[in-house]
């Protein structure tokens, strides 16, 4: 899987997450907080779970 298909994920994902917090009338502020949290989240476990293995040699 290449970072950019996980990132597009991701980002339908959070839109969809703060879609629905707006709709329930969250405060503006913690929607904008969880936001950055799991995007920097999401970040970090994607580098991760693309990241090519070194070649043993």
């Amino acid at each position: 899987m290449s970072f950019a298909i996980y990132l597009t994920g991701v980002a339908i994902f959070l839109g969809g997450l703060v879609y629905g917090a707006i709709l329930l009338n969250v405060p503006h502020q913690w929607i904008f907080v969880g936001a950055i949290i799991l995007l920097g989240l999401s970040i970090i476990t994607g580098v991760k779970v693309t990241r090519q293995k070194d070649p043993t040699s």
